[in-house]
């Protein structure tokens, strides 16, 4: 993520609203398009910070077509935790 100066940071509401609409549409939208179609209108940059944060946060990916996906998946990643066949040991290789 770039540290940059932030001007106006996004409200709770508006982070939310690009999240739920990042979850219906997921993996359909490039950037630019999903800030257009947007249920709500908001400032570029505002909605740049919101992109910015959740590729951080690791809830969502951007594929090699530029698509924004949603992966965040907190239930599917506690069951495959609890599953005895699957193991992550950080030595192997």
């Amino acid at each position: 993520m770039n540290i940059q100066k932030i001007l106006h940071y996004p409200q709770l509401d508006s982070v939310l609203m690009v999240e739920k609409f990042i979850y219906d549409y997921s993996g359909e939208f490039k950037k630019k398009s999903l800030w257009e179609k947007l249920p709500k209108k908001m400032m570029y940059q505002t909605f740049s910070v919101i992109i910015d944060y959740l590729l951080y946060s690791g809830k969502i990916a951007v594929d090699a077509e530029g698509k924004i996906g949603w992966i965040w998946d907190p239930e599917g990643t506690r069951a495959y935790m609890k599953k005895t066949n699957l193991r992550w040991d950080k030595n192997e290789k």
